[in-house]
């Protein structure tokens, strides 16, 4: 499909980021999606930390990572991403991935939160590993989600030892969901 979804291009620009081996962060696991991708490209000998402050969205990843035979690759954490540097420990990860907003078929008032979500990418800016990709998706359509994705931008954007981009669809009824790539440099 063309254009891809934010969610889709993040996968496509991932692919070249990942080995064998690797450790990635999946900040807001959500239903598992992004967690899942990140568990294939870490192969058999990598790891995976995904975090998420809902049950629901624990639950719904470790039955996606289980299903797909990825269960023993991936660390499920309840809690929130604002803690991510202290739930992340010593691991100094090659991609970190944030899908904001809500979780899709939970409680749509249950939302990422700017203050939690700025404290979050502090931290994944301190503990990515030279050379490595943050990766946010943000969605400025949902109540909150405009100041949230602006937060989002102007911090990322900010950075002097980053470079960053904006990857998004134009020319939508509403304000579309857009990615935000940020490399630490070497």
């Amino acid at each position: 499909m063309f254009p891809p979804r934010p969610t889709e291009m993040l996968h496509l620009l991932l692919k070249g980021e990942i080995a064998p081996g690797d450790f990635a962060i999946d900040a807001t696991a959500g239903n598992g999606h992004d967690t899942v991708f990140l568990a294939q490209a870490v192969g058999e000998t990598g790891k995976v930390l995904a975090i998420d402050v809902q049950p629901q969205a624990i639950s719904s990843t470790a039955a996606r990572l289980e299903n797909e035979g990825l269960r023993d690759r991936v660390t499920l954490h309840l809690g929130c991403h604002a803690d991510l540097a202290k739930i992340a420990g010593d691991g100094r990860p090659g991609v970190i991935v944030f899908n904001l907003g809500y979780l899709p078929g939970g409680d749509r008032a249950v939302i990422t939160r700017t203050e939690n979500t700025l404290k979050a990418l502090t931290s994944a800016v301190a503990i990515l590993r030279p050379g490595g990709l943050l990766a946010a998706i943000c969605y400025p359509g949902h109540a909150g989600g405009d100041v949230e994705a602006a937060a989002v931008e102007n911090l990322l954007a900010s950075i002097p030892t980053h470079r960053s981009a904006r990857y998004a669809i134009i020319a939508t009824e509403k304000p579309a969901p857009f990615l935000l790539l940020t490399r630490k440099n070497s």
